[in-house]
Formats: C-alpha cells, sequence, structure tokens
C-alpha cells in the first residue's frame, strides 16, 4: 500500500516538473542563487556584510634579542642589566649569579607560565656549564623541552625559535667581560 501511495506521488509531482533525470542537479537549486543574480544590499534575508574585527594585531617577529654583554642585553630596544628571564612578552630580572644559582626553585617562574612554553632556553654565561639534573628532570616533568647553552648561543637559539613563532622563553645570564682581544700597547 505504502508503495502505491510513493508511485501516485511521484507521478503527480512528475507532471509538475519535478521529474527525476540523470541530469545532475545543482545542490543550491534557489532561482535567487543562480550566477547571475547579483545580490544587493535590499536582499535582507540574504544579503548580509560581512565585517571583521582585529583584536589584538599580531607580532612582527615576537621579542629579539639584539645584542648582549657583560652588563646585560638590549632586547627590542629594552637595556636589561643582569640575569633576565625572558617570557614573551614580558622580559624580568632573573635572580641567580651564575650557573649554580638555577635550582629548580629559580626556574619555577618558567613552569607557572600560561600557555605552557614548549622549550626553555638557558644560557650559562660564556661557556656550556652543566645544569644541576634535577632541575632538568623538573622541566621535564613538567613537559618542558630545555637547551642549555652558553650565553652567545643562547640568544641566537631563542631568536630562532621566536621567528618560528614557537612558545619558548629563556633564561640568560650574561657573560663575564672577554679579555681574549684586549690589544696590549708596548
Amino acid at each position: 500500500m505504502a508503495g502505491a501511495v510513493c508511485a501516485r506521488f511521484l507521478l503527480q509531482r512528475s507532471t509538475h516538473g519535478l521529474l527525476l533525470s540523470s541530469r545532475p542537479v545543482p545542490a543550491f537549486s534557489s532561482p535567487f542563487l543562480s550566477r547571475a543574480h547579483r545580490l544587493s544590499p535590499s536582499d535582507d534575508e540574504m544579503y548580509q556584510r560581512t565585517s571583521v574585527s582585529i583584536m589584538q594585531k599580531e607580532l612582527d617577529g615576537g621579542v629579539m634579542i639584539h645584542s648582549y654583554s657583560s652588563q646585560g642585553f638590549n632586547i627590542d630596544g629594552n637595556k636589561v642589566f643582569g640575569p633576565c628571564a625572558v617570557l614573551p612578552p614580558a622580559i624580568l630580572q632573573w635572580n641567580v649569579g651564575s650557573y649554580k644559582d638555577i635550582t629548580e626553585e629559580s626556574v619555577s617562574l618558567f613552569h607557572m607560565l600560561e600557555p605552557r612554553i614548549e622549550i626553555l632556553v638557558l644560557g650559562t654565561g660564556a661557556r656550556l656549564e652543566r645544569i644541576n639534573p634535577s632541575v632538568l628532570a623538573l622541566l621535564k616533568k613538567k613537559g618542558i623541552a630545555v637547551e642549555v647553552q652558553d650565553t652567545p648561543n643562547a640568544c641566537a637559539t631563542f631568536n630562532f625559535l621566536t621567528s618560528e613563532r614557537r612558545v619558548a622563553a629563556a633564561g640568560l645570564i650574561p657573560p663575564p667581560v672577554s679579555t681574549a682581544l684586549d690589544v696590549t700597547q708596548e
């Protein structure tokens, strides 16, 4: 019985122009949405203007370390004296004197951040120094990769990571004054 009702319905509709054919029917078969139809502002139901508001412009390349010296760092035109923690977009004084002062307590500010940083670059001064294994284990447990380098290479690594838009932070200790290039006068 249901089959007969369905067949009668299809036959009635086929006489009114709704005959199914092998020709593909566009998904939007509305006469109002054809290619030749131009929408105007008076078509309220179908025409609405789209507006975009930019809440915060994207930074060009993030925070960049421009230079370093024995006194401190030049970070985006800000002169920072002594050891610093670079936590984009903030730059903080870091209360460490040497690589021996990098403890679980001194790195706690890096794992408390939101959004969570991916990688922490530690600059240990003029030379690469070993960090306490318990500090490295704590950061690994918190899901933060650590790169320990001498400060010149740490600055370059941090700049590279931020240029790739990675969520990175840096803990940097300025290298001491180098006497390797001093010229002696006789």
